[in-house]
């Protein structure tokens, strides 16, 4: 079985505060990809940035001052047209509060969410931030028991370059890109 890990695909990062033309771009891959999750009966976890309404207090919003993904605005909400039927039972969503989330792999396996030598393929937004910091949360959780790979028709940077660099760096980690 596979477990397609979808980093947030939330408006805010596609056409809101923090929004690109290369999110935009990647949407339609996206949705390819999860309907073929869905089709397989794979496993599909959603992850979801969340901030809260003192955002530009913290740390992080002191470095990014904009505001993004506040819990139960629009901007937080994962983009419905990717959202499986509300019938599929194998989608999970997990809130995360910072970049790369250490509760991924715990809850992956304490919720039997991930089962001994399971891929597990990660695609969303942002490659160089969120993408690249799981997909090394996850390499290291599971270094000898999961294949880790990234989806990069499924993934965009805050740049193109920047994208570029971040998936680079997973191959050099061992994390196997698709291109």
């Amino acid at each position: 079985m596979k477990v397609l890990v979808v980093v947030d695909m939330q408006n805010d990062f596609i056409t809101g505060s923090l929004g690109t033309k290369e999110a935009q771009a990647i949407v339609p891959n996206v949705k390819k990809k999860i309907d073929e999750a869905v089709k397989n009966g794979d496993m599909i976890i959603f992850t979801r940035d969340t901030h809260y309404e003192d955002y530009l207090e913290t740390k992080e919003g002191k470095k990014l001052p904009v505001e993004h993904c506040i819990k139960d605005t629009d901007g937080w909400q994962i983009l419905a047209e990717l959202m499986p039927p509300s019938d599929y039972d194998n989608v999970y969503v997990l809130d995360k509060f910072t970049f790369g989330s250490t509760e991924l792999p715990v809850s992956m396996l304490c919720s039997g969410l991930v089962k001994n030598n399971d891929e597990i393929e990660l695609i969303g937004l942002c490659t160089d931030i969120c993408v690249v910091s799981n997909a090394l949360i996850l390499k290291a959780a599971f270094f000898d028991t999961h294949e880790i790979s990234v989806d990069a028709t499924c993934c965009a940077g805050v740049t193109p370059e920047t994208h570029e660099a971040a998936l680079k760096t997973m191959e050099m980690c061992q994390i196997n890109v698709k291109r």
